[in-house]
Formats: C-alpha cells, structure tokens, sequence
C-alpha cells in the first residue's frame, strides 16, 4: 500500500487528523549537554591522629605479654615431650632451642596481633603506620651500612676500655656449633626485626609526639601540621629526648645477658642512639632494621672468623 492508501484507511476508522509522516533528516541532533551535573567525590578528610602514640605502645606491650604467655605454653608442651633432650625448667634456661624458640614465639605471636589489631585503628597497614619506607633506605644504603660500622668500631673499642665479664650469660648460649649458627641466625633475622619495630617502630615516635604534645600544652601553641603522608613532623628537642629514652630500656633489656656490665650498657645506649639516628633522619624504620642487622652481622662475623666456623668455641 502507498502512504495516502494507509492515510485514507486509518481516517476512515479514526476521523481525526493523523500528522504527516516525520522525515529522519528533519530530526534534530540530541544536545551535548549533560542531563545531569556530576562532581567527584569530596576529598577524605585529613588524619589529625598521630601515630602511634603512647597508648599504641601500651596496646603493643598487651600484645607481647599475651606473646610470651603463649609462648611459655608451647615451651611447656615441648618440656612435657622431653623435645632437644630437655626435661626441666632449669636445663631449658640455657639450652639455645628454647630461650631462642620462647623469643621467636613471642615476637609471631605479638606481631600476628599487630597485623589484626593496628590496620583497623589507624586506617592504613601496619608497615604504612609504622613508616617502614623501604625506598628511603635503599636510596641511603652506604650511609646506613657506615652506620653500622661505625657501631661495630664502637664495639671494639668498648671490649678494650670497658670489657665485660669473662663467662656473660649470653656466653652459656654457646655451647656447640649448632647453637652458634642458630644465635647467628636469629640475631641477623628475627632479633632485628622486632625489636627494631618495637623500640623504633612504636615506642621512638610515640615518644617524639608525647614531648611535642607536653610542650604545646604548657607553651599554648598549636601543633605542627601533619606531613603530607600523614605522619607526625617532631621538633629538634622531641627526637633528642625519644632518642635518649628509647636507648636507656633498649640498653636494659640486654643487660642481663651481660651480667649487667657497665660497658656492655654504655655500649647498647650509644647503639641505640644511631638506630633512632637512622630511623628519624630517613623517616624509615627499614633503615634501622638494615643498621642494626648489619651490625649484629659483623658481630657474628667476627666470631665465626675468630672460632674458625664456630669450630673452637673455647677462643671466644
């Protein structure tokens, strides 16, 4: 049928005006112009927490001492199956596999609480909260690496001047080659990392912030702004004081395996004291981890050439 035929038969059952045929090339082009106005969503507020503060470390410490329990059990369940030969409390106090496995325990168990407890308070990971920057130790490797020679010279020169005793605690440990490779192990590894996060991680910058907080509350003026990454930017004096009160319990916390010497304690303080150097100048507490193994390493290193291989236990 032609159009007028169609026309015609629809007029003769509907006796209305039918418009005329809309032609395609008459249809104007659908306008540009958004239908609806959209705007991107409002930048997240800036952080004002610091962190972390004192009382992340308080927080910190619950976490360990629940490590320490749990690993007291497991040391329990081990004497209770006679493992390494050990039947009593007092064989397993020197024995390397369980003074040893009860730190490692711990520093897991803690550090598995770190990773569930931490992220969700601070809105951002552990390693992210705690500055770990490993780009900015990379970038500052000789540095560090001088750092750590300097502690192992610092070393030597305190065996000279102020020696400690002749048969330490810590020299107990060394009974055999296997618990010397072991002790070697875990003091490039394990002890490290953990005690570096610990003093550095959490308890060094909690203490900068507590100082700058103490003192813009007597002084009545504002807080320094956060960085752009959202972390605390601390005073001159703060880090001084942090890095002093870090060193001090750091230094006590080995000096029982020293028998408590005075030179062995100056020592760790002077250690301490350029790990928490290594840890403000590069924002990085990859830095103080790679200074403090390697200084523990040139340690070890120096035994393992002195025992040749650990071999001569007796030469220590």
């Amino acid at each position: 049928m032609t159009e007028d035929e169609v026309i015609s038969s629809v007029h003769a059952y509907f006796p209305y005006n039918v418009p005329d045929f809309v032609q395609h090339n008459d249809v104007s082009p659908l306008d540009d112009t958004p239908q609806f106005h959209s705007w991107p969503d409002p930048d997240p507020p800036p952080p004002t927490t610091r962190i972390p503060h004192l009382g992340h470390v308080a927080l910190l410490a619950v976490l360990l001492f629940l490590g320490y329990v749990g690993s007291i059990v497991l040391a329990r369940s081990a004497l209770y199956f006679h493992l390494w030969g050990i039947d009593s409390v007092q064989k397993a106090a020197t024995d390397v596999h369980y003074t040893i496995g009860i730190m490692a325990a711990a520093y897991l168990i803690m550090f598995a609480g770190a990773l569930l407890v931490f992220p969700p308070l601070w809105h951002e990971g552990l390693f992210a909260g705690l500055q770990w920057n490993a780009s900015s130790a990379r970038h500052r490797l000789g540095a560090l690496l001088g750092a750590a020679s300097i502690c192992f010279l610092l070393a030597m020169v305190d065996e000279l001047l102020l020696p400690g005793p002749a048969k330490a605690p810590i020299d107990q440990l060394f009974d055999s080659r296997t618990a010397a490779w072991l002790l070697f192990g875990f003091g490039v590894t394990f002890a490290p990392f953990f005690e570096e996060m610990i003093f550095r991680g959490f308890l060094l910058p909690a203490l900068c912030t507590a100082f700058d907080w103490s003192v813009d509350q007597y002084t009545g003026t504002p807080a320094r702004p956060l960085d752009p990454h959202g972390h605390p930017q601390w005073s001159f004096p703060a880090m001084i004081f942090a890095s002093v009160a870090t060193s001090v319990p750091f230094a006590l916390m080995h000096a029982a395996q020293t028998a408590w010497s005075l030179g062995p304690f100056l020592l760790l303080v002077c250690v301490s004291l350029v790990l928490s150097w290594a840890r403000l100048a590069t924002r990085s507490l990859a830095a103080s981890v790679l200074v403090h193994a390697s200084y523990n390493f040139l340690l070890f290193s120096l035994m393992l050439l002195g025992t040749n291989g650990f071999r001569h236990l007796d030469k220590m």
